[in-house]
């Protein structure tokens, strides 16, 4: 009995002990390691509680979600993400990405148009402006490289470096594939001007990018900037870098308008009412990219199902519908080529106009009847 007694009592502390390692480490690791980001302070909270989506000490979405996971369904997403393979969930080979002549885009005045870099990430040349949306260029969408899958291409359609200078980036959250650290710090010298949600700025101050400029903007709330409308509205969605600072910011879709054309950017968002609301505010649209891939029955409202995204395409009034957030990583469980396939099928039987470039073919809003291949 006595010896049983000491094994339960080694095993105990052995127990103690490794969660106090691990613990510590992840402390460490998240205090020292940069992609981390910051962290809101107490006197930022104090300014964001005027904020209708700011209740206790986080934002919240306009409904109430999402619910957290209890701990039976936090186990049965992790042994899915960990033990399931998923059929069809990475391209066989590489992506084809089609490369662009960096000195053409430096040089670049015409029609305005859009170049996607895969997942959510543009670039949005208007008006002899350079906008970078959701620039998330780096090869894993987590705080380092061994904690997630690799990109389904290696080549980028233009290196940063290769990046004309860039007037504005826009940020619809602070998730990973979306808020990239290293993609932030070497855009540092090309970019004039930040537009993020409330909260937001706290990563690019923590990352070095000066406050001056940095805009915070909450739902609803309007801008003008070297004669662009940025125009900040609601997404259904939820934000955090780590452990301890989940709804710590807001996050949001966007609104860009010039006297040319007039864009719709949903971010991350389940589907809702707001998509509505946007469409009557700030309707019509001459292109809405809107998200579309990621999702789970685990998780339906945080991101939209497919026939979910050709609705929403409607519901803010949009003229042609580019689906987004998809054709680049494998964060969730299904096939890589589900979201567009789906969509496709719907927005037909919804008769939206459908646009799928390849990641990096132009996209330019005065020639949107252009066809566009089956490229996946």
């Amino acid at each position: 009995m006595k010896k049983l007694k000491k094994i339960g009592t080694y095993l105990l502390l052995s127990t103690i002990f490794l969660l106090v390692i691990l613990t510590l480490s992840y402390f460490a690791f998240v205090n020292f390691y940069p992609s981390f980001g910051g962290d809101v302070s107490d006197e930022r909270k104090e300014r964001y509680r005027s904020s209708k989506q700011f209740e206790d000490d986080g934002f919240v979405n306009a409904k109430d979600v999402p619910k957290d996971a209890s701990f039976s369904e936090t186990l049965s997403i992790a042994r899915k993400f960990f033990f399931e393979k998923v059929e069809n969930g990475r391209p066989d080979k590489d992506l084809t990405v089609l490369k662009m002549d960096a000195t053409a885009v430096a040089n670049y005045g015409k029609a305005t148009r859009l170049i996607w870099f895969g997942h959510s990430a543009f670039l949005l040349q208007v008006d002899g402006k350079n906008i970078l949306i959701d620039p998330m260029f780096g090869s894993v969408c987590a705080p380092h490289p061994w904690l997630g899958s690799e990109r389904f291409y290696k080549e980028l359609p233009l290196t940063i470096e290769q990046l004309p200078k860039i007037d504005a980036v826009v940020i619809s959250h602070d998730h990973y594939d979306h808020l990239d650290y290293e993609s932030i710090e070497q855009l540092k010298t090309k970019v004039d001007a930040y537009f993020v949600p409330l909260g937001v700025g706290v990563h690019l101050e923590a990352w070095g990018i000066e406050s001056i400029k940095i805009t915070e903007m909450d739902w609803w709330q309007e801008t003008t900037f070297k004669n662009i409308q940025f125009a900040c509205t609601p997404a259904q969605h939820f934000s955090g870098r780590k452990l301890n600072n989940g709804q710590s910011t807001l996050w949001a879709s966007w609104v860009i308008k010039s006297d040319s054309s007039s864009l719709f950017f949903s971010g991350d968002s389940g589907y809702g009412p707001h998509f509505e609301q946007i469409g009557e505010t700030y309707g019509p649209f001459n292109v809405a990219m809107m998200e579309c891939g990621q999702y789970d029955k685990l998780w339906p409202d945080i991101h939209m199902f497919p026939e979910e995204t050709a609705q929403a395409g409607i519901d803010v009034q949009a003229t042609t519908l580019m689906p987004i957030h998809w054709g680049a990583f494998q964060l969730a469980l299904h096939s890589w080529t589900d979201p567009i396939e789906r969509v496709s099928k719907k927005a037909e039987a919804l008769r939206i106009p459908l646009i799928t470039p390849k990641i990096g073919e132009p996209i330019v809003i005065d020639d949107l009847q252009k066809p566009y291949d089956t490229w996946w």
